[in-house]
């Protein structure tokens, strides 16, 4: 049997059981008795309803909405599966939840909307938000996710991201900021060369250029070559990133002495050849999952002055969107920001990027199998298991919510945070809660 069937059939059992799923409710209070009922439901339940009735603020402190989070998507563009449906997405939205519980206490909902009309899914997502302190949209094709969120951000008052583009951008700039470090490049000189002009595409070049790239100095590559001012076939949003060079047409032409590459599209699209001819000290991006751009070993083994990242974690320098999602949302969540703006996704950004440059706790070693981890061309992303991610990212997310006024509480006292006990210290265990 091959590690492919392998890997099916284990899935397909770990979604299966010990119950269908990977995630469940638990209870909060108490559950035991016929008094704790009559506070739970009615007519308990009318006192926390009238004080919400008088001021919707008052929803923070009495429902679970301000550590609550609904991960949304219509399963148009599902991994790199494609239009699954949204029914067919919510496996992927389940594991979301999962990671959002798992790495920053944040307890989060799958939301399937079953429709692919951007107005319907906008007035939908809109009548529902009240009930969540935050949105994660996941999952939604481009262009449409583009509209989906502007227009979701513009008539919602809480934090609500499209992962796919702002989380993918924020851990690549964090990770590309690091090997323009290790690599003794300028960003602000540093030419870009970046296939693939999707939804992520587009954000991480946007953050680059936030954190410092040029924009001149970058090409962005879709299925027809790269975005050129006299081409006629390219959305608003491709249209941003169009050059006026004619003379620099094709991938051939763009990656030439160019100092990074970094791929959001599909496998093998680069060669060994195209590697060759890029700048000394390159830098390599290849994050189509699950297989890269250039494969890693063809890319250490064509430039060994090379840093490579990809989307695997089989390799160094893994690209991975749980560095930074859940504690983004966990650092928005706890100052009730209204928004996640350009300055909390930087602040995430170069949260991250420090963090790599950190001594490794042994914990992490043990967790990975590894005698020894250090800050270089192998080491420019933190891991996945790192939990000094919870305390160091949710509060730089918190603090730049704070001084950029769209933080409705001040910064928390009881940050940064050690562990994701430190969010609720007084909550009570399952056992006392009944069943």
């Amino acid at each position: 049997m091959s590690k492919i069937t392998d890997l099916h059939k284990e899935a397909l059992e770990y979604h299966n059981y010990p119950q269908p799923g990977k995630v469940a409710l638990r209870l909060t209070t108490p559950s035991k008795t016929a008094d704790d009922l009559s506070l739970a439901y009615s007519p308990g339940v009318a006192a926390p309803c009238l004080e919400i009735e008088k001021d919707e603020e008052n929803a923070y402190k009495y429902t679970s909405k301000g550590n609550l989070v609904a991960v949304i998507s219509n399963g148009t563009a599902v991994l790199g599966l494609g239009n699954l449906g949204a029914l067919g997405a919510k496996p992927v939205m389940e594991g979301k939840s999962l990671l959002f519980k798992r790495f920053a206490g944040v307890d989060s909902v799958d939301v399937e909307v079953d429709t692919e009309d951007k107005d319907e899914f906008v007035q939908c997502v809109r009548l529902i938000s009240k009930t969540y302190g935050g949105i994660n949209l996941e999952d939604i094709k481009a262009p449409e996710c583009f509209q989906i969120e502007k227009q979701l951000k513009a008539a919602c008052n809480i934090p609500i991201m499209h992962d796919d583009q702002h989380g993918t951008a924020i851990v690549t700039v964090a990770g590309m900021l690091n090997a323009l470090d290790v690599q003794g490049k300028d960003i602000a000189t540093s030419v870009f060369v970046c296939l693939g002009a999707g939804s992520a595409a587009i954000a991480c070049m946007s953050l680059l250029i936030s954190a410092g790239a040029t924009k001149s100095n970058i090409y962005m590559l879709d299925r027809n070559g790269v975005l050129r001012t006299s081409r006629t076939d390219m959305n608003e949003y491709k249209q941003q990133f169009a050059v006026d060079r004619d003379d620099i047409v094709t991938l051939e032409d763009a990656i030439k002495n160019a100092d990074v590459f970094l791929g959001l599209s599909g496998a093998n699209l680069l060669t060994a050849e195209q590697l060759k001819k890029m700048a000394p000290n390159p830098i390599v991006f290849a994050c189509a999952n699950p297989n890269p751009e250039i494969a890693y070993d063809t890319a250490v083994s064509t430039r060994d002055d090379v840093i490579m990242a990809t989307g695997r974690s089989d390799y160094p320098n893994q690209v991975n969107n749980v560095l930074g999602f859940p504690f983004i949302f966990r650092g928005a969540l706890d100052v009730r920001a209204t928004d996640i703006n350009e300055e909390m996704k930087l602040a995430a950004a170069h949260a991250i990027r420090k963090l790599a440059q950190e001594p490794v706790p042994e914990a992490v070693l043990t967790a990975y199998g590894l005698k020894e981890l250090k800050y270089g061309k192998d080491y420019i992303i933190p891991k996945p298991m790192d939990s000094r991610l919870l305390g160091t990212v949710s509060a730089a997310v918190a603090k730049a919510a704070v001084e950029t006024g769209v933080a409705r509480l001040p910064y928390p006292t009881h940050y940064p945070l050690k562990t994701v006990h430190d969010i609720f210290p007084h909550a009570v265990s399952d056992d006392s809660v009944g069943h």
